[in-house]
Formats: C-alpha cells, sequence, structure tokens
C-alpha cells in the first residue's frame, strides 16, 4: 500500500475514534499530569456536585493551599480560582489598573472574584516556537501574564502575576488595544480565520504536514500531508472566534513571520499545536499536531 494511502486509512480510524470534532463534539474527561492540579480539580468538582454553593466556598476556602503549588504557575493559578480566600489573599490591594496612560486602582471591597478560563474546556496560548512549550513546566518562572482577547472589541486585557518573596501575587492589570500587541497581526488573521470556513481554506498551505496519534499504538504517531480541501476533516474542533485567552510564561515574541497557536484542554487531555508562516503577506496554517 502506498505512504499516502495507508495515511489516510490510519486517519480514518483515528477520527473515528476521537472525542473532540468539528461539529460540537465534546471532550472526555482524563486525569491530567499533574497531582496537585488534579486533586485541586477533584475536590471542588466533588464538593460542586455534593454541598451548597455557599457550604463548598467556605468548605474549600478553609482547605489550605499546598506549599508546593507556588512552584509551578498553574498548579498555584487552578487554586487560586477555586479558593476564594486564597485570591483576596494573593491580590495585591489596592490593585493598580494601566488603560492607556489613565491609571486606576482596585480596591479589594470592589474586587470581583476571577476564574479565568477554569470553567471551559480549553486555553489557548500563542507561541513563536515549539520550544517555548516548556515554560508551563519550568519552577524558575517568575513572571507570568494571562492575556484575555477580545477579538471583535480589538482589546486585550493582561492580568499581571510576579512571584514574591516565593508566593505568587496578582500585582496588576493592563488593558490596551489589540494593535499595541506583539502579535497584532496574527491576531488580526486569526479573528477572520475562525470565523469563516472558507478563509480557512484559502489560508492552508499546500500541502500542510500533519502528526497524529497510530490509533492502534498509544506509543507511534503518524506523520502525512494534507491538502486545503481536506481541511474539514482535520480541523480539531470549533475554533474559539470571539474571545481567547493567552498565557505568556515569559516567552519573548520575536518571530514575527511564524506563530504556533495551541489549543489546550483543561483535564481532558486535549492538545493541538498549530504553525502559521507569513508568507509574503499572508498567514498559512503549515502544520497541525494532535
Amino acid at each position: 500500500m502506498k505512504k499516502g494511502a495507508l495515511f489516510f486509512l490510519c486517519l480514518s480510524v483515528w477520527m473515528l475514534s476521537m472525542t473532540i470534532g468539528c461539529k460540537d463534539k465534546k471532550p472526555e474527561a482524563v486525569p491530567v499530569d499533574t497531582a496537585s492540579v488534579a486533586d485541586t480539580v477533584a475536590r471542588e468538582d466533588f464538593i460542586t456536585d455534593t454541598v451548597p454553593e455557599d457550604a463548598m466556598d467556605s468548605l474549600i476556602s478553609s482547605t489550605p493551599m499546598p506549599k508546593a503549588a507556588d512552584e509551578l504557575f498553574d498548579d498555584f493559578l487552578f487554586n487560586f480560582t477555586a479558593n476564594k480566600k486564597l485570591q483576596y489573599e494573593r491580590v495585591k490591594f489596592p490593585l493598580k489598573v494601566m488603560e492607556g496612560d489613565s491609571e486606576s486602582t482596585i480596591e479589594k471591597k470592589d474586587w470581583v472574584i476571577e476564574k479565568f478560563f477554569m470553567k471551559q474546556e480549553f486555553y489557548t496560548l500563542i507561541l513563536d516556537e515549539e520550544s517555548q512549550l516548556a515554560l508551563s513546566k519550568d519552577t524558575t518562572v517568575d513572571h507570568v501574564i494571562i492575556e484575555k482577547i477580545y477579538l471583535k472589541e480589538k482589546s486585550v486585557e493582561q492580568h499581571v502575576f510576579e512571584r514574591e518573596n516565593g508566593l505568587w501575587m496578582l500585582t496588576g492589570i493592563n488593558r490596551n488595544t489589540m494593535y499595541q500587541n506583539p502579535n497584532k497581526s496574527f491576531l488580526n488573521f486569526y479573528e477572520k480565520f475562525a470565523s469563516d470556513s472558507l478563509f480557512q481554506i484559502e489560508s492552508m498551505n499546500d500541502p500542510v504536514s500533519t502528526i497524529l496519534p497510530d490509533p492502534e499504538d498509544d506509543f507511534t504517531m503518524i506523520e502525512g500531508d494534507f491538502h486545503p480541501e481536506q481541511w474539514p476533516e482535520f480541523c480539531p474542533m470549533e475554533l474559539p472566534a470571539d474571545f481567547i485567552y493567552n498565557v505568556i510564561y515569559g516567552q519573548k515574541y520575536s518571530q514575527t513571520n511564524q506563530k504556533l497557536f495551541v489549543i489546550r484542554g483543561i483535564s481532558n487531555g486535549l492538545e493541538v499545536e498549530m504553525t502559521f508562516k507569513n508568507k509574503n503577506g499572508n498567514w498559512k496554517l503549515t502544520k497541525i499536531i494532535y
């Protein structure tokens, strides 16, 4: 059997086994790698199902965060969003808010509990290169920014976290237009790409290379190519179009002609990595890894 035919046969089998698809399929919940994160999520889910909301908040707030959770930002964030008491302790009040050249503050009494992306099934990352994927597991990172990107409104809100004396703290909020963001070119492209199926096909490289799991061997990946008109078969899910998150684990944005757009699941094992390259002023999807 020819290599291309074998690849597409394997793709067909793999697509049938996927729990995520382009037509409103939902991810199957599976345990995450980090024990402290999994414990936090499991505890919150159990309490939510069995205890009234007020009692739930009280119970979670009375549970101390493990000291080890301050080593890895992702572990801290799960605790920060689940525990109201901890969140109030880890916001540096009065919290400074910068909006353009205007500065204001948020007092503790006016703070609204922030859940970020914990109530949805995934979040997104924008990177310059694959090596930056490892930053989320780097315990030496001490400065992280969570960006809320409002694609339709062309605005970005940044929540700035810093580790001070070994403790993660929310130290400020910055609000700016999307045009002031270092990823502005890609974000403008992505807004249309995510919402226009015809434009998606127009924005495919020909061919697009792909790597996906072998449905018959959990330890093997299959490499191959597909053509633009086959994109509906490879689309990992309905792409978020109006609003996305981006977590900056200290990565620097210097590449202007390449972006990695990563869709990372929360407690469901999903991870899709899409590589886009700017060719003669036009962004093209060149590679996708499942």
